[in-house]
């Protein structure tokens, strides 16, 4: 039986965080109607508004992340922001090295780089023993390697990297650290303390800003090629492109509404970074406790109490009868929204042995609550039964 239309569970926080924060919805509607001209091009009072309007909201992401201000790059989403520092990198004969969990994101930029550049890409394993997996990523490592790219957390699994020993071993071997935080910034203590070089952000997860915004947080160490020429309102006489963040990464006109809105996103998470991760591991935690129990329901990730401080908030598990995306439709009927497919990233897929049919991906939100997770275990007794 279909729930009303009043039953609606939206579990898909992982690809994007829904609802948003009502002071994000009503500054994304003032930054429409108070910031509609074009910041840092036009030198009239309304231009000069909308670029204060963007600068705060910079100033604010800048300092959440432990970064400069002209060293926060927005961008359009975290993809936009990992090839801008992936083929920033890039040239002839280099090697990357990334871990076996990547989101297609990394490994696909990586991919045209390595082949454009006739370089080379090498993979590491991603366990949850941080030695092994500093090992394994030390190992990974050539004469040629311009970065190692790794997730702050598989979208698949949840499985957290060790990101403070990464960046110790990068620093080590003089190797740039991008850190692609989709999955981490927001929910898990990130920032350029933790030793990344580069941080890519989404925006519009964990952040709980609009869709089309993104961030590239660097600490300036290494300096980055552009992908992107063109305008920025700044040294226009030049046919060069700008040698100076943010402009020279910021080409075109930003998503201005969009960007002045993720400030608030970020302000509402400042207020809140000390309950948003044991909120939603307790969720998970609730979740996988209750339906670990149910016949019928195959569980590929279990975050417990004893072992929570090893994921980010995010379970994947499946039907015995049915393909992700039937388990997912399923779902769907009584009014609970999760995402049933490969979530983009293959390589985790192949690791625990879903790549031919993927996984339903359980991932709450701040404003999940415990009677919503309940719920949704009641739904799951009964499609089994």
């Amino acid at each position: 039986m279909v729930q009303s239309e009043q039953t609606v569970i939206y579990l898909d926080n992982a690809a994007t965080t829904f609802p948003k924060p009502r002071e994000v919805y009503r500054k994304w509607s003032d930054a429409m109607n108070v910031c509609g001209a074009n910041p840092g091009r036009s030198g009239h009072e309304f231009s000069m508004k909308t670029a204060e309007e963007v600068f705060k909201s910079r100033e604010i992401c800048a300092d959440y992340f432990g970064a400069n201000a002209e060293n926060t790059v927005f961008t359009l989403n975290c993809t936009h922001a990992l090839n801008f520092a992936i083929k920033g990198l890039a040239k002839d004969g280099c090697n990357f090295v990334t871990s076996d969990m990547e989101h297609n994101a990394v490994i696909r930029p990586v991919f045209a780089a390595s082949e454009k550049y006739g370089g080379s890409c090498t993979l590491f394993e991603l366990s949850a023993d941080t030695e092994q997996t500093v090992k394994n990523a030390e190992r990974a490592l050539k004469a040629d390697t311009a970065a190692l790219i790794c997730t702050a957390a598989s979208n698949v699994t949840g499985l957290r990297a060790p990101i403070e020993e990464l960046a110790e071993m990068c620093r080590k071997h003089g190797v740039c650290f991008i850190l692609d935080a989709a999955q981490g910034a927001g929910v898990l203590p990130i920032s350029l303390e933790t030793g990344a070089n580069i941080i890519c952000a989404a925006g519009h997860k964990g952040l709980y800003g609009p869709m089309g915004t993104g961030l590239m947080i660097s600490d300036g160490e290494f300096p980055l090629e552009t992908i992107i020429e063109g305008g920025t309102g700044s040294v226009s006489e030049s046919i060069l492109q700008p040698d100076f963040p943010p402009d020279r990464f910021e080409s075109g006109t930003i998503n201005t509404a969009g960007v002045v809105a993720l400030g608030e996103g970020v302000n509402f998470v400042k207020r809140r970074e000390d309950t948003i991760l044991s909120h939603e591991l307790m969720l998970c935690e609730r979740f996988c406790r209750a339906v670990s129990r149910i016949d019928g329901i195959i569980l590929y990730n279990k975050i417990t109490r004893q072992n929570s401080d090893k994921f980010a908030p995010v379970v994947s598990f499946n039907f015995e009868r049915y393909s992700s995306e039937e388990g997912a439709r399923r779902l769907s009927d009584f009014g609970i929204y999760m995402r049933g497919g490969l979530h983009c990233a293959p390589l985790a897929h192949k690791k625990i042995g879903t790549i031919n049919g993927g996984t339903i991906r359980f991932s709450p939100s701040v404003f999940t609550t415990a009677r919503e997770v309940d719920y949704v275990v009641t739904v799951l007794r009964r499609i089994c039964a």
